[in-house]
């Protein structure tokens, strides 16, 4: 193993090509966090050096030494055995998003000055050339050794066509390899257009700056060492890498060098987003790699512990039948994700259980998707019953998660083929609080007094009115079977109600008449849909303006249902409230209906 400090131009300049092995991520750097701050420090570089030159009246070599350098971090290298006739080789075993965006910026730069007329800009073109490119008269038939650096593969077609500047890159606007090498061509262009400094004194202080004025720590492993095991313990050390990370790591490393398909699409960036689990924020990778472990062990896992679960899992079976198995199971996981599900039926299940946010039920999802359609149905159908039935009911999420991977359990061990009837029967079984699933009783006595409109949040609560308006559809055999979302909730009776418009109950106290009607007033059964245009305009109206405005406008069975009501108090919304329990009770049907 050997260490030194080097800038790109030593790091780059000889015939050599760095390679980014499998097992490292993609190139996920940004703009806010790594692009801009990048540039900045290399601009300031640059203008010191300016700074210098002016006051060394113009000696290079003077300014270059009176500017400080900019260190930006380590780099560590494995060597590659090569042929004596083929080019060299190293592996970047760890500091690949900095290597790479260096090549990006100092191509940037490059291209910068090859499209100008001016020729101090093409030879500095062409020195800046050297750092990107190897002699094609060395690269031998492997046409991609011209480039200094090769990627790993989800980003190789598009860094070729960031990094030659003949081709294209229209194809590859989403990479950010792509996007990265356009951002600094941008910024490269305003600064050589800036200021009062000449044109050569900029491109020469900026490839100074680029070339020399950068600094590494470059470790340069010698054949022998373990990459995996360097790779995992620096990051240990570090910023702690994802979990997905240190399983794809693992996994290509015990898969003899062979890159083949073990990872796959696993590297895209569409995994690589952030998606919501419970409190954290987390790549989507990750997450659902920590669901597809927890349906698999049969048990809870912490979102740190991941890799380590997987590799227990993996220690007595036959790797490439595991990830096999990932695959199959992520790739149809995708595709009901990307979708909002496959079919009518999922794509209502993932509307409402993502307005739930409930993605603690995926372990039990992807044990479902690989199964026969109506048998996967049904179980979703129980599943969403009990989610939303407590939700109703105010119950606690808390055991969740424990339940999940008791009921994965459960369906691993009595067959797939029977999930829909072992959901059922595992939910009506449970009878502790917080997993008890709700009756008719309580999810009508939930529905008739509570006041929901201030416990649930407007998507939920519009969830449960959508519902109701779906089942009167299907009742009603309606032209327009398709339930409107996203309309706004609108209180009948209004919540700013007065005495003068909307009289309280005569013969009794007025105190307490006030008190069971503000309580009502949120109940569902004085809750409607409408558009926010029409809420706006009914607002605090009387009931004969509101009857009226909803007649005219509303196209909701929800709402013509009301047409017939001559006036609207608190028996009619006890009435209503009744009426829309039933049907919840209906669309949502609980442990007494279900087989």
């Amino acid at each position: 193993m050997h260490t030194d400090i080097l800038s790109p131009k030593e790091l780059f300049q000889k015939d050599v090509q760095y390679t980014i092995p499998p097992f490292q991520r993609p190139y996920v750097w940004n703009q806010d966090d790594q692009w801009e701050p990048l540039w900045e420090d290399v601009r300031s570089v640059a203008e010191t050096y300016l700074e210098e030159l002016e006051r060394s009246g113009h000696d290079e070599i003077e300014a270059e030494q009176r500017t400080s350098p900019h260190f930006l971090g380590a780099v560590v290298l494995k060597q590659v055995p090569t042929a004596a006739r083929d080019i060299d080789q190293r592996e970047v075993i760890d500091g690949q998003q900095r290597v790479t965006t260096l090549q990006l910026l100092l191509d940037a730069i490059q291209q910068v000055c090859e499209d100008a007329e001016q020729r101090f800009l093409k030879i500095a073109s062409r020195r800046l050339s050297r750092l990107v490119t190897n002699d094609e008269l060395v690269v031998g038939n492997e046409d991609h050794h011209v480039f200094k650096l090769w990627p790993t593969r989800s980003d190789r077609e598009a860094f070729r066509h960031a990094m030659d500047n003949g081709l294209p890159v229209d194809d590859f606007e989403e990479s950010l390899i792509v996007q990265a090498h356009e951002f600094f061509k941008l910024q490269v262009e305003k600064w050589m257009e800036d200021g009062s400094a000449s044109m050569e004194d900029k491109i020469g202080a900026l490839e100074a700056a680029v070339s020399t004025m950068l600094q590494m720590v470059v470790i340069d492993l010698s054949p022998k060492d373990d990459p995996s095991l360097i790779f995992e313990t620096l990051n240990a050390r570090g910023t702690p890498l994802e979990q997905s990370d240190l399983i794809r790591n693992f996994v290509v490393s015990q898969s003899e060098g062979r890159e083949g398909d073990t990872w796959g699409s696993l590297d895209d960036r569409w995994w690589r987003e952030e998606a919501r689990q419970g409190r954290l924020l987390r790549p989507r990778l990750d997450m659902v790699l920590n669901y597809w472990l927890a349906m698999r062990i049969g048990s809870e896992i912490s979102p740190s512990r991941v890799f380590d679960a997987f590799r227990g899992y993996v220690s007595e079976k036959d790797l490439n039948f595991v990830m096999c198995a990932v695959k199959d199971d992520l790739a149809s996981y995708r595709e009901y994700e990307t979708k909002e599900g496959r079919n009518a039926d999922e794509k209502l299940f993932y509307y409402r259980t993502n307005v739930l946010q409930a993605r603690v039920i995926t372990p039990v999802l992807l044990l479902l998707l690989g199964i026969e359609p109506m048998t996967a149905i049904r179980t979703l159908d129980v599943l969403e019953s009990f989610l939303i039935r407590r939700m109703i009911c105010r119950q606690t999420t808390k055991d969740y998660n424990r339940m999940v991977q008791e009921l994965t359990g459960r369906i691993q061990e009595s067959g797939l083929d029977r999930a829909d009837e072992v959901a059922a029967g595992f939910l009506k079984e449970q009878t502790a609080y917080s997993r008890e699933w709700p009756t008719d009783e309580s999810v009508a006595h939930a529905l008739e007094t509570a006041p929901l409109y201030r416990l649930l949040t407007r998507g939920r609560l519009r969830l449960v009115l959508e519902g109701i308006e779906a089942w009167l559809r299907a009742k009603s055999m309606s032209e327009q079977p398709d339930t409107p979302r996203y309309l706004t909730i609108e209180h009948l009776m209004p919540v700013g109600w007065r005495k003068e418009s909307w009289p309280l109950p005569q013969n009794g106290d007025e105190e307490v008449e006030i008190y069971h009607r503000n309580t009502l007033v949120h109940t569902i059964g004085n809750l409607t849909l409408v558009t926010q245009k029409l809420n706006s305009s009914l607002s605090n109206s009387p009931w004969v303006q509101k009857r009226g405005g909803l007649r005219e406008h509303s196209v909701l069975l929800l709402n013509s249902e009301l047409m017939s009501e001559s006036e609207w108090n608190e028996d009619t919304i006890r009435f209503r409230s009744r009426r829309m329990a039933d049907i919840v009770c209906e669309v949502w049907p609980g442990p007494e209906k279900v087989k």
